[in-house]
């Protein structure tokens, strides 16, 4: 598996949603911060303006791609000056992949896709971490094909869906976070992961250990994939990655533990051999400085209730 499908794979939960909404000026929204989540706004006719808290308004038109990857507030509106309307709908909260909905029925239309993708704030990646507050990937004649060819199939789903909708639209949704996201990377001097993984030699360490977390890796061992000297090595990668090699390895390991103990029923030998560990109690001890319990015991906290629980509980919740 490549490092960013890796990444995405350690972070997602649940699954992701959308909606499509036509807004008719005059009118103004705000989406308020979800933690825990990352959202997306695409722009697929008309025109309208981004109006962020202590940042000048952004003038946003068709094709234009907004991605929020920590979730944080914004709004969306017809003018920059327009007085701002709490939300009515949450699609991540949604149990449709597509809600509909239109707001307003006269004035200037403009058609927005809107949509959210679930991640474990506990376990988010550097990768991700070092992504900024929000990201704009203005439509530009040319630029990001695959990403603007996802978009384009997305529309046509959301305007007339076929037979198998709901498995095109989900699939499109991951095809789509990561095209949105290899734009970004691949931009010069975006980030120092995005350099790491554009680093001949630290992205083949970084490959390495993705490839094969369980492999007895040494700063040795790395820095020969990378072809530098130990020393020269652990300097560039502890700068570009964040933390010094096998800090990471070990950090890398746990995530893949912790997404093995939530995604699959295999024993506690096992994904102690899968992630480097040959005794099972050396492994515990490790998982356990990491997360704050035993493998077990997260195993057992990460199983999803059922839904018809989960919503009792909810709705006792409420009328509490």
């Amino acid at each position: 598996m490549d490092i960013l499908s890796d990444v995405l794979a350690s972070v997602r939960s649940g699954r992701p949603s959308s909606a499509t909404v036509t807004w008719h000026a005059p009118w103004g929204q705000r989406f308020p911060e979800v933690r825990g989540s990352a959202g997306f706004q695409i722009i697929l006719q008309g025109s309208c303006w981004l109006i962020r808290p202590d940042h000048e308004p952004v003038a946003l038109n068709v094709g234009d791609v907004l991605f929020f990857p920590h979730g944080h507030s914004y709004a969306l509106a017809d003018s920059p000056d327009r007085d701002l309307a709490d939300p009515r709908c949450d699609p991540l909260q949604d149990s449709e992949l597509f809600v509909r909905d239109s707001i307003g029925t006269t004035g200037r239309a403009t058609v927005t896709l809107c949509g959210g993708y679930g991640l474990d704030p506990g376990r988010a990646h550097p990768l991700l971490r070092d992504l900024p507050s929000h990201i704009h990937l203005p439509a530009r004649l040319g630029h990001h094909p695959r990403l603007r060819a996802a978009i384009e199939l997305l529309a046509a789903e959301a305007d007339s869906p076929g037979p198998g909708a709901d498995t095109v639209v989900l699939a499109l949704l991951d095809t789509m976070l990561v095209y949105l996201l290899r734009a970004w990377l691949t931009e010069p001097s975006r980030s120092t992961w995005a350099r790491a993984l554009g680093d001949p030699a630290i992205g083949a360490a970084l490959q390495a250990v993705h490839e094969a977390p369980e492999h007895p890796w040494t700063v040795r061992t790395l820095a020969d994939r990378a072809r530098l000297s130990r020393a020269a090595f652990a300097q560039r990668f502890t700068a570009l990655v964040g933390r010094p090699p096998l800090a990471y390895l070990t950090w890398w390991r746990m995530t893949t533990a912790a997404r093995l103990l939530r995604e699959s029923d295999a024993p506690l030998s096992e994904v102690s051999a899968r992630v480097g560990y040959g005794s099972e109690f050396a492994f515990a001890n490790a998982f356990k400085r990491e997360y704050g319990q035993p493998p077990g015991r997260y195993r057992r906290s990460s199983v999803p209730r059922p839904r018809q629980e989960a919503t009792s509980q909810e709705g006792a919740a409420g009328q509490a």
